[in-house]
């Protein structure tokens, strides 16, 4: 029998910085979603339902006829020309001035967010960000060590006088925000504050992120002016089509001051050359067709009616000691229960029932913050289930309770 030559130690060819990268946690817990029977309130994920199927074949022809074999060459690394051109149009419907040559495509927005990290972060600078936050941006943040600086916040968002305190002890390299159904409690940052912020940039001549995936998924009330239109040279703006046309074509763009977006072009050199050229190809014409101000109508009357099922079954359900947020788009609901709770241990009592959420801990940059939150999607489940799942979860909490394990009331 031939012997095995022994296994090198790979391990210690590793970068140091390495050791700062764990596994995205959501992406283990969704793992759980696959096992059969299993209701998902966990991943933000858009529904199937929601793709532009009957408009793909038409937009796919349409880019086989108009570009030929220029769909499937290689592409300027700023982004596919047309598509520039479209995303400078749709950006202007949200009073983000913004010409062709200063929108740049990239391979979803979550490339954004590991570009800005490689451009921006030395080891220990300050990076400030609420609590809590996207875990993607931490993920994509945390190769570069930072060292980040939690904002106070409170049910509309950001404090504005917590940013300003944060700022006026200095050493802060940028702040990140997601101020319109933010993931992942779904707050929204009203107009006063956002007003208020773009005043506190300028001040502090300080830079921001804008990162915003969820902007066009509103279900009520009125559109808020982006941070951007409000402090155009101290923002660095990003959005995805993701959620408003289908996540695996992974386009995703961003409007940012010089020389930042010229650095931003070149680290996307060194990463992956340029975006798919026939995803950006299908993008402006999903964009200048009008197809997107024709499908998006059809995917808010997807999400609206889980929502508010959603919305009911906590009203109805859930014990009196819970909090939840009410926010008028976005994917996700964000929970709180009274001290003491443990959100990891009733998330795996929900698991054995076939029903699985998001701990909230994962989204704190703090250790032991953030136990006794959750985070629930909707947009993955119909309503019918939606309302199953929640009592469900709240049978769990009352069993824990009765157990002595988690406090209900």
């Amino acid at each position: 029998m031939e012997e095995r030559s022994p296994v090198m130690p790979f391990e210690r060819l590793l970068a140091r910085r390495t050791r700062l990268m764990g596994a995205n946690a959501i992406r283990e817990i969704l793992k759980v979603v696959s096992r059969p029977g299993m209701i998902s309130l966990a991943g933000g994920i858009p529904s199937p339902e929601s793709f532009p199927m009957g408009r793909i074949e038409t937009l796919t022809r349409t880019v086989v006829e108009k570009y030929g074999a220029h769909a499937l060459q290689y592409d300027p690394t700023e982004g596919f020309p047309p598509l520039r051109k479209a995303l400078s149009s749709h950006l202007a419907g949200k009073g983000i001035r913004a010409d062709p040559e200063q929108v740049l495509v990239t391979t979803g927005s979550q490339g954004v967010l590991d570009a800005l990290g490689k451009v921006l972060i030395d080891p220990g600078d300050r990076v400030a960000v609420e609590a809590p936050t996207y875990l993607g941006a931490l993920s994509a943040f945390n190769p570069y060590e930072p060292e980040y600086v939690c904002m106070e916040t409170d049910d509309h968002g950001v404090l504005p006088a917590s940013l300003d305190r944060v700022l006026s002890r200095g050493g802060v390299k940028f702040v990140y925000l997601v101020p319109t159904f933010q993931n992942p409690t779904g707050r929204t940052l009203p107009l006063e504050r956002r007003t208020e912020i773009a005043r506190i940039l300028r001040e502090h001549n300080a830079l921001l992120v804008e990162d915003d995936p969820y902007g066009d998924l509103r279900y009520r009330g009125h559109a808020v002016p982006t941070l951007h239109s409000l402090a155009p040279g101290h923002v660095v703006y990003t959005g995805t089509l993701s959620k408003v046309f289908a996540p695996g074509l992974r386009v995703g763009f961003f409007t940012a001051p010089e020389p930042i977006d010229r650095w931003m072009v070149l680290v996307k050199q060194g990463v992956d050359l340029h975006t798919s050229t026939f995803s950006q190809a299908l993008a402006a014409e999903y964009l200048a067709g009008g197809h997107l101000e024709a499908h998006l109508p059809e995917i808010i009357d997807l999400y609206r009616p889980r929502q508010e099922a959603m919305l009911e079954a906590l009203d109805r359900w859930f014990p009196e000691s819970f909090r939840w947020s009410r926010p008028e788009g976005g994917m996700f609901i964000w929970v709180e229960g009274p001290a003491g709770t443990d959100t990891l241990a009733l998330y795996r009592r929900a698991v054995a029932r076939k029903v699985a959420f998001v701990p909230g801990r994962f989204f704190f940059t703090a250790e032991g913050e953030g136990w006794e939150t959750m985070r629930l999607n909707f947009t993955m489940t119909g309503e019918a289930e939606i309302r199953h799942a929640v009592r469900i979860l709240s049978e769990v909490i009352r069993d824990a309770a009765a157990e002595g394990a988690a406090p209900s009331q």
